[in-house]
């Protein structure tokens, strides 16, 4: 029986062709199922044999931690250079849209609260 090893809904695509890569030189066979055509299907790379789980396993982690590092590292990078965007360099970059979603936060924290502040009168 095959052995879903990873999934791939909200996975960029780097990512996901990184994984595939990874397995292809390591002699891991797999295959890939799709999302389907509206995306309720679970995409996702199987094992085709179930001894080569630990081995998959083990090379997927070790690369995720890696790119956790890369990112993380790239975040820092930017952060101490200054280039790192900040809540006033999006509203610069996009007025209407910063307030356009302040508004709707507001709106939604309004809401939540307005029963339990009614209820107490």
């Amino acid at each position: 029986m095959a052995k879903q090893i990873f999934r791939l809904r909200g996975v960029p695509e780097d990512e996901a062709e990184d994984v595939r890569i990874l397995l292809t030189e390591n002699n891991i066979e797999f295959y890939e199922t799709p999302g389907g055509n509206w995306g309720i299907s679970m995409p996702a790379l199987w094992l085709v044999e179930n001894e080569q789980e630990e081995d998959a396993k083990s090379l997927i982690s070790a690369y995720q931690v890696e790119r956790a590092t890369q990112a993380r590292a790239k975040y820092d990078q930017l952060k101490l250079d200054g280039k790192f965007p900040t809540i006033i360099d999006n509203f610069k970059e996009n007025p209407g849209k910063f307030v356009l979603y302040l508004a709707g936060i507001i709106a939604l924290i309004y809401f939540s609260i307005m029963p339990f502040i009614d209820a107490g009168k």
